[in-house]
């Protein structure tokens, strides 16, 4: 694994994170443009979700991928990168059930909030 591909996640970690930002300054700005009546613009949370949903779980088919390359014998298929892919597949994963904790908690502050 060389250096390129670990700068290569972290850029397209900081992108998510630069766009998870925008939808949090698009919510306010969406709701006040919608209170005026103007279009609401702006990232979609579900598809900011779903995209990031589909990003683990290309994670988990290329690590699994590797992995079966690697027990079957493959040429040019190295040990490191198997278990470089197993763990930033690993770690996709628990991002992602770290994420849906909090919206499940969020839900039930919600739903317990008096009106």
């Amino acid at each position: 694994m060389d250096i390129n591909a670990i700068d290569k996640l972290l850029g397209q970690l900081r992108a998510g994170a630069a766009m998870a930002g925008q939808s949090v300054g698009g919510v306010g700005a969406a709701s006040a443009a919608g209170a005026a009546g103007a279009p609401v613009a702006g990232n979609d949370f579900a598809k900011v979700l779903k995209s990031s949903i589909d990003g683990v779980n290309a994670r988990q088919v290329e690590a699994t991928g590797l992995q079966r390359d690697f027990e079957l014998g493959v040429p040019n298929t190295n040990l490191t990168d198997v278990m470089i892919s197993m763990q930033k597949a690993n770690l996709s994963f628990q991002q992602m059930v770290q994420v849906r904790n909090r919206l499940v908690s969020a839900y039930h502050d919600i739903m317990n909030m008096q009106v």
